[in-house]
């Protein structure tokens, strides 16, 4: 991976952020074009909002550019462009957590602090028999202070990356080669045959069901659109009208909502198409909806953070993997309208 071995703190931190909740295999390009396009913290402080989210399209968990794109003008702006180098200071920037912080101080500036991701909790679980449940506040403490301790104070940076890959390639969380471990005469968990269980888990979330209607709304050649700014899914990215349900609803009955809304004006308005179904699971929520295409003979007195756009502007903007499926799918097919 281009950024193992990497000790400028800005690209540890980009390939840290991208890597949270993602695997390297869909990262990886990602911080290619990111490096590409910006590879100093000042060019990216200094970025379109629109043009980062862009580039990040497609990789959900947007918070994360939202939170790169605060730590990168704060660190232009406050800093002079001069990335942290102690542990506090760098945990202390929107975004980044205990694990972060120790990659980025470990791995740039070889100072003695524990790494302990996914792959370093399995490691640790097995190995030495940890039964605690990873995700509860007594868990996380107790595995990070086992992780300290075992720490090569030394050679911090070269140990966390050793025992981060040593969790990727052999000690795996499904198939693990135990045949080829070096621990394998030690470890409780292969001894107790609890290779499977460990690490142990406490919480299952349930998935909250969300039904997405969105309206493309049409006048004259232009589509009304704006950027969504409420703290929910997607803030920062594009979207269209949007009518949310909590239960399927069909298109009469929305079209009624969308007439109390002032989106659309009765008998002045032609509905051309109602997509099909489409859906996409988040972390914690499962979304389901569709999108209308719909032609207004009158313009709606929309707000004024709505903007109307040409359907070829529509390529570039930023908008969530949920709403790009049916631009995608709609372009192969013909147009939009």
């Amino acid at each position: 991976m281009p950024w193992k071995g990497e000790k400028d703190p800005y690209k540890i931190w980009l390939s840290e952020i991208i890597l949270q909740q993602t695997r390297v295999e869909q990262g990886l390009g990602y911080y290619e074009r990111i490096v590409k396009a910006f590879p100093t913290i000042k060019k990216l402080a200094k970025a379109d909002d629109n043009q980062v989210f862009k580039l990040w399209e497609g990789l959900g968990y947007y918070s994360r550019c939202r939170n790169l794109l605060a730590s990168a003008r704060f660190i232009a702006t406050e800093r002079k462009g001069i990335f942290p180098n102690t542990y506090d200071d760098i945990l202390a920037l929107k975004g980044v957590g205990a694990y972060t912080a120790a990659a980025i101080a470990s791995f740039a500036y070889n100072l003695p602090y524990a790494v302990v991701d996914g792959n370093v909790f399995r490691v640790l679980a097995r190995v030495f028999g940890m039964d605690l449940p990873i995700d509860t506040t007594e868990g996380k403490k107790k595995f990070g202070e086992l992780a300290q301790s075992l720490l090569d104070r030394k050679n911090p940076g070269l140990y966390n990356q050793a025992i981060m890959d040593f969790g990727a390639v052999i000690c795996k969380p499904i198939a693990p080669q135990c045949g080829k471990c070096p621990f394998s005469k030690t470890c409780v968990a292969l001894a107790e045959k609890k290779v499977a269980q460990w690490p142990v888990k406490s919480k299952t979330l349930a998935l909250r069901q969300r039904w997405f209607y969105f309206l493309l709304l049409m006048y004259r050649g232009r589509v009304a659109v704006r950027v969504r700014q409420h703290k929910d899914i997607w803030q920062g990215l594009y979207e269209f009208p949007l009518l949310e349900t909590s239960t399927a609803t069909p298109w009469p009955t929305l079209s009624r909502q969308a007439e109390k809304q002032g989106w659309l004006s009765p008998n002045a308005y032609r509905t051309e198409q109602v997509s099909a179904l489409y859906r996409q699971t988040l972390s914690h929520q499962l979304i389901a909806g569709q999108f209308i295409h719909i032609v207004v003979k009158k313009k709606p007195a929309l707000d004024k953070d709505w903007e109307w756009v040409t359907t070829e502007r529509l390529d570039q903007l930023a908008f969530p993997q949920f709403i790009n499926q049916h631009l995608k799918a709609d372009s192969r097919q013909s147009s939009l309208f």
